[in-house]
């Protein structure tokens, strides 16, 4: 900092550069109002498709004073700590235009009328797609926006049951091949669009997937048979079944009871080939629900895979830039902390872009 700033620079520690951050805070907006203009003059972004969701941070120590630190669902797998929830927004470019920092203990469905609110207020209400992940937007959001803000359209996923429930009306449809290998099938049901899409390279994986899962269950199940006390049994059991997930549904098991022996006999296991069967012809497709009922097949899709952007957006924030653990302990330097990494995220967003791109203007 000596070399940049000359001979007069005092410094006074790290304190000196967090209290500066400190004034910057209350700019924040301000600042991501003018960095969307600088995305659209350098690179023609615009805030026509967005993708939302949302990624945890943890803290290392009590974070006592922090009022937004909270124990909730750990994305790092760090149920021990504290943390606090990341909103964040960006274009399908990966180019970031609104971040919020939200309590730790906040479910996913009650961010989204914040966010969406705090991004009509920076930039103007006008027509945009939004891309969320299944989990964020509630059946009355959608409802809410298809009844009452038409501007707003939507793309989002569902669950694995709701592709299973509606199997009997997309099932007869034909596929429509928008990839090598990848297939679409639409159906409309009440005021929604929803699509069908299978990928069988993604479906090949997760057959594999579950294989391999299956295969460590029933290996460990064998090994099972040559204990002879039922609680160590049970307990063994407990942890196989634990390491399976969701394969150990495909097995059916019969245990012994507290005053019976283990053998064959009280002690058996089979693997339940019809609904193995299903879930593998299951396997790959994805059901997407959306008001955009103008649209093609592919465009949808398109969209839907634009999700993964935002997946490559935090991966950068945790393993490149720092965000977690957080070792502050008060709120200021918490969200300082966090603007860092938010302005870091967009300088090398910028400096990527220039150096796999062609300018569209000078820099």
């Amino acid at each position: 900092m000596g070399d940049l700033l000359g001979e007069g620079l005092v410094w006074g520690g790290k304190d000196q550069l967090y209290s500066v951050l400190d004034r910057l805070l209350k700019h924040r907006d301000a600042l991501c109002t003018h960095l969307q203009g600088q995305w659209r003059d350098l690179f023609g972004a615009q805030l026509d498709v967005l993708l939302y969701d949302l990624t945890s941070t943890y803290f290392e120590g009590q974070a006592e004073e922090i009022h937004k630190a909270r124990y909730g669902y750990s994305r790092d797998h760090r149920f021990d700590c504290k943390q606090v929830v990341l909103a964040l927004v960006v274009t399908p470019e990966g180019f970031p235009v609104g971040y919020e920092i939200m309590d730790g203990n906040i479910l996913d469905k009650q961010t989204l009328p914040a966010m969406v609110k705090k991004i009509a207020a920076l930039y103007g209400p006008a027509q945009r797609v939004w891309l969320m992940d299944r989990g964020i937007p509630t059946e009355e959001h959608l409802a809410d926006w298809r009844a009452s803000h038409p501007n707003l359209k939507y793309l989002a996923g569902t669950s694995r049951a709701k592709v299973k429930a509606t199997r009997d009306q997309w099932e007869p449809q034909p596929w429509t091949q928008v990839r090598d290998t990848v297939a679409v099938k639409l159906f409309q049901e009440n005021d929604e669009l929803y699509v069908v899409a299978r990928s069988d390279g993604r479906q090949q994986k997760e057959i594999a997937m579950r294989r391999k899962k299956l295969a460590r269950l029933l290996w460990a199940l064998r090994g099972r048979r040559k204990e002879t006390k039922r609680d160590r049994l049970l307990m063994r059991w407990g942890a196989a079944k634990a390491a399976a997930g969701r394969a150990a549904g495909m097995v059916e098991i019969t245990l012994p009871r507290q005053d019976q022996e283990i053998s064959r006999q009280t002690f058996s296991f089979r693997v339940k080939q019809e609904k193995l069967a299903e879930a593998e012809l299951l396997d790959g497709h994805y059901l997407l629900r959306s008001n955009l009922s103008d649209q093609e097949p592919e465009w949808l899709w398109q969209l839907c895979l634009l999700l993964v952007q935002i997946e490559g957006v935090f991966r950068c924030f945790k393993n490149d830039l720092g965000i977690r653990p957080i070792y502050h302990q008060n709120d200021a330097r918490v969200e300082a902390h966090i603007f860092v990494c938010f302005q870091t995220y967009c300088l090398a967003r910028i400096f990527h872009t220039f150096s796999t791109e062609p300018r569209k203007t000078p820099c």
